[in-house]
């Protein structure tokens, strides 16, 4: 049987959260976001382009061993890479100014 397909960012910021049940991977994820959006800022600001690209490997390098090595589950950028970007820096904002904790599965605060 096929997959129903996200159509919304609504839609799938539940899914995403469900992926990132564990506080370990989402500490790596939250490591990895700050880490990528200095990099990016600093590359933008400085006009250095490899620290906008050294960015994208910091971003994901921490989220995807919180995957494969703790959640054992697939990264869900493999799917949907744009809201899966958008709901990293979501999750990370959410967190930094406390309102992540109605969002985690109930399972898991």
């Amino acid at each position: 049987m096929k997959e129903k397909r996200i159509t919304s960012f609504a839609e799938f910021w539940p899914f995403y959260m469900s992926q990132h049940a564990d506080p370990r991977c989402r500490a790596l994820h939250y490591a990895g976001t700050v880490i990528s959006a200095g990099l990016l800022i600093g590359g933008i600001v400085s006009g250095n382009g490899l620290l906008c690209l050294a960015a994208i490997p910091a971003g994901y390098g921490p989220a995807w061993i919180g995957h494969f090595l703790i959640e054992k589950n697939r990264p869900a950028t493999f799917q949907y890479p744009f809201y899966s970007l958008a709901a990293d820096y979501v999750m990370a904002f959410r967190f930094i100014t406390g309102r992540l904790g109605p969002h985690i599965p109930v399972g898991n605060r």
